[in-house]
Protein backbone atom coordinates (compact mmCIF):
# COMPACT_ATOMS: atom_id res chain seq x y z
CA UNK A 1 0.00 0.00 0.00
CA UNK A 2 1.43 3.37 -0.99
CA UNK A 3 0.97 7.11 1.10
CA UNK A 4 0.68 9.77 -0.55
CA UNK A 5 1.34 12.97 0.61
CA UNK A 6 -2.30 13.83 1.42
CA UNK A 7 -2.28 10.74 3.50
CA UNK A 8 0.79 11.34 5.13
CA UNK A 9 -0.52 14.74 5.66
CA UNK A 10 -3.48 13.44 7.80
CA UNK A 11 -1.59 11.12 9.82
CA UNK A 12 0.73 13.90 11.09
CA UNK A 13 -2.31 15.58 11.67
CA UNK A 14 -3.89 12.93 13.13
CA UNK A 15 -0.89 12.68 15.57
CA UNK A 16 -0.70 15.82 16.02
CA UNK A 17 -4.24 16.35 17.61
CA UNK A 18 -3.66 12.83 19.81
CA UNK A 19 -0.58 14.50 21.00
CA UNK A 20 -2.82 17.69 21.93
CA UNK A 21 -5.71 15.59 23.44
CA UNK A 22 -2.69 13.67 25.94
CA UNK A 23 -3.75 15.38 29.13
CA UNK A 24 -1.48 16.28 32.12
CA UNK A 25 -2.02 13.74 34.97
CA UNK A 26 -4.46 14.71 37.23
CA UNK A 27 -1.98 13.84 40.15
CA UNK A 28 0.05 16.93 39.07
CA UNK A 29 -3.00 19.20 38.70
CA UNK A 30 -4.24 18.52 42.45
CA UNK A 31 -0.45 19.25 43.61
CA UNK A 32 -1.07 22.73 41.96
CA UNK A 33 -4.26 23.11 44.18
CA UNK A 34 -3.87 24.98 47.18
CA UNK A 35 -5.98 26.27 50.46
CA UNK A 36 -5.71 29.87 50.85
CA UNK A 37 -8.28 31.95 52.88
CA UNK A 38 -10.63 29.19 53.08
CA UNK A 39 -10.72 28.28 49.23
CA UNK A 40 -8.96 25.40 46.99
CA UNK A 41 -6.82 27.60 44.45
CA UNK A 42 -4.13 27.38 41.60
CA UNK A 43 -1.60 30.27 41.53
CA UNK A 44 -1.01 31.96 38.47
CA UNK A 45 2.46 30.46 37.95
CA UNK A 46 0.95 26.75 38.34
CA UNK A 47 -1.33 27.84 35.65
CA UNK A 48 0.96 28.65 33.41
CA UNK A 49 3.34 26.20 33.75
CA UNK A 50 0.33 23.54 32.71
CA UNK A 51 -0.90 25.62 30.16
CA UNK A 52 2.92 25.91 28.80
CA UNK A 53 3.07 29.66 28.79
CA UNK A 54 4.75 32.42 31.08
CA UNK A 55 3.46 33.44 33.92
CA UNK A 56 4.06 37.03 33.24
CA UNK A 57 2.05 36.43 29.81
CA UNK A 58 -0.70 35.06 31.86
CA UNK A 59 -1.06 37.70 34.37
CA UNK A 60 -1.05 40.57 31.38
CA UNK A 61 -3.63 38.93 29.73
CA UNK A 62 -5.84 38.68 33.24
CA UNK A 63 -5.02 42.45 33.62
CA UNK A 64 -6.35 43.49 30.69
CA UNK A 65 -9.69 41.29 31.41
CA UNK A 66 -10.03 42.37 34.86
CA UNK A 67 -13.98 43.10 34.47
CA UNK A 68 -14.21 39.15 34.21
CA UNK A 69 -12.33 38.09 37.39
CA UNK A 70 -14.57 39.14 40.57
CA UNK A 71 -12.97 38.91 44.28
CA UNK A 72 -14.69 35.07 44.46
CA UNK A 73 -13.06 34.30 40.78
CA UNK A 74 -9.21 35.21 41.69
CA UNK A 75 -7.50 37.81 44.21
CA UNK A 76 -3.92 38.74 44.92
CA UNK A 77 -2.25 37.27 47.31
CA UNK A 78 -1.21 39.38 50.25
CA UNK A 79 2.69 40.17 51.48
CA UNK A 80 1.52 38.43 54.56
CA UNK A 81 0.02 35.47 52.66
CA UNK A 82 2.89 35.46 50.14
CA UNK A 83 5.21 34.87 53.13
CA UNK A 84 3.83 31.95 54.70
CA UNK A 85 2.92 30.09 51.69
CA UNK A 86 6.65 30.68 50.27
CA UNK A 87 8.25 27.63 51.78
CA UNK A 88 5.02 25.60 50.77
CA UNK A 89 5.79 26.10 46.69
CA UNK A 90 8.76 27.24 46.38
CA UNK A 91 11.91 24.70 46.73
CA UNK A 92 14.67 26.01 45.12
CA UNK A 93 16.28 29.47 44.49
CA UNK A 94 15.04 30.23 41.28
CA UNK A 95 11.60 29.23 42.62
CA UNK A 96 11.90 32.17 45.18
CA UNK A 97 13.06 34.07 42.74
CA UNK A 98 10.52 34.05 40.88
CA UNK A 99 8.16 34.61 43.82
CA UNK A 100 9.19 37.98 44.06
CA UNK A 101 5.61 39.18 43.22
CA UNK A 102 2.87 38.02 44.78
CA UNK A 103 0.94 35.51 42.67
CA UNK A 104 -2.97 35.72 41.77
CA UNK A 105 -5.15 32.71 43.28
CA UNK A 106 -7.55 31.61 40.79
CA UNK A 107 -10.94 29.59 42.34
CA UNK A 108 -12.74 27.16 40.18
CA UNK A 109 -14.60 29.65 38.52
CA UNK A 110 -11.46 31.73 37.94
CA UNK A 111 -10.02 28.71 36.35
CA UNK A 112 -13.10 28.20 33.92
CA UNK A 113 -13.28 32.20 33.52
CA UNK A 114 -9.17 31.65 31.90
CA UNK A 115 -10.12 29.46 28.85
CA UNK A 116 -12.94 32.78 27.40
CA UNK A 117 -9.24 34.93 27.45
CA UNK A 118 -6.68 32.34 26.71
CA UNK A 119 -7.24 31.45 22.86
CA UNK A 120 -5.09 28.10 22.98
CA UNK A 121 -6.57 25.06 22.13
CA UNK A 122 -3.95 23.23 24.68
CA UNK A 123 -5.64 26.16 27.36
CA UNK A 124 -8.84 24.85 26.73
CA UNK A 125 -8.15 21.54 26.70
CA UNK A 126 -6.18 21.87 29.93
CA UNK A 127 -8.94 23.54 31.57
CA UNK A 128 -11.31 21.31 30.75
CA UNK A 129 -9.31 18.87 32.55
CA UNK A 130 -8.66 21.03 35.86
CA UNK A 131 -12.65 21.35 35.73
CA UNK A 132 -12.98 17.85 36.11
CA UNK A 133 -10.56 17.40 38.60
CA UNK A 134 -11.92 20.11 41.39
CA UNK A 135 -15.47 18.45 40.25
CA UNK A 136 -13.54 15.20 41.73
CA UNK A 137 -12.55 16.60 44.46
CA UNK A 138 -16.00 18.29 45.45
CA UNK A 139 -17.25 14.35 45.12
CA UNK A 140 -14.80 13.01 47.24
CA UNK A 141 -15.17 15.52 50.01
CA UNK A 142 -18.86 15.21 49.70
CA UNK A 143 -18.53 11.66 49.72
CA UNK A 144 -16.16 12.02 52.86
CA UNK A 145 -19.15 14.32 54.58
CA UNK A 146 -21.67 11.79 54.46
CA UNK A 147 -19.15 9.23 55.79
CA UNK A 148 -17.72 11.27 58.72
CA UNK A 149 -21.84 12.19 59.85
CA UNK A 150 -22.66 8.42 59.28
CA UNK A 151 -19.43 7.78 62.06
CA UNK A 152 -20.87 10.72 63.74
CA UNK A 153 -24.26 9.12 64.33
CA UNK A 154 -22.66 5.78 65.43
CA UNK A 155 -20.51 7.44 67.76
CA UNK A 156 -23.50 9.42 69.50
CA UNK A 157 -25.47 5.77 69.83
CA UNK A 158 -22.43 4.45 70.92
CA UNK A 159 -22.06 7.33 73.50
CA UNK A 160 -25.91 6.65 74.63
CA UNK A 161 -24.65 2.99 75.33
CA UNK A 162 -21.69 3.86 76.94
CA UNK A 163 -23.91 6.10 79.29
CA UNK A 164 -26.68 3.07 79.45
CA UNK A 165 -24.15 0.74 80.62
CA UNK A 166 -22.05 3.43 83.00
CA UNK A 167 -25.98 3.24 84.63
CA UNK A 168 -26.54 -0.07 84.95
CA UNK A 169 -22.98 -0.61 86.60
CA UNK A 170 -23.92 1.97 88.86
CA UNK A 171 -27.46 0.55 89.47
CA UNK A 172 -25.44 -3.17 90.32
CA UNK A 173 -22.67 -1.18 92.53
CA UNK A 174 -25.89 0.29 94.69
CA UNK A 175 -27.75 -3.37 94.75
CA UNK A 176 -24.23 -4.52 95.54
CA UNK A 177 -23.83 -2.14 98.27
CA UNK A 178 -27.19 -2.93 99.87
CA UNK A 179 -26.17 -6.38 99.68
CA UNK A 180 -23.06 -5.79 101.90
CA UNK A 181 -24.91 -3.59 104.45
CA UNK A 182 -27.47 -6.69 105.20
CA UNK A 183 -24.89 -9.05 105.39
CA UNK A 184 -22.91 -7.16 107.80
CA UNK A 185 -25.98 -6.93 110.17
CA UNK A 186 -26.43 -10.62 111.78
CA UNK A 187 -29.40 -11.95 111.41
CA UNK A 188 -32.12 -13.39 113.28
CA UNK A 189 -32.53 -17.10 114.12
CA UNK A 190 -35.94 -18.53 112.28
CA UNK A 191 -37.56 -21.44 113.44
CA UNK A 192 -39.22 -23.28 116.82
CA UNK A 193 -36.76 -22.60 120.13
CA UNK A 194 -35.91 -25.74 121.86
CA UNK A 195 -36.48 -25.59 125.71
CA UNK A 196 -33.19 -25.37 127.85
CA UNK A 197 -32.80 -28.78 129.80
Amino acid sequence: MEVTNCDLHFILNDMAKQETALLIADERIINKIYLIRGQKVMLDRGLAALYGTETKVLKQSVKRNMSRFPKDFMFEMTKQELDIWRPQFATSISDKMGLRYSPFCFTEQGVAMLSSILNSEKAIKVNIQIIRVFTKIRQMLTDNTELRLAVEKLERKSDNHSKNIELVFQYLDELQEKKEKKIEKPRKKIGYKLPKK
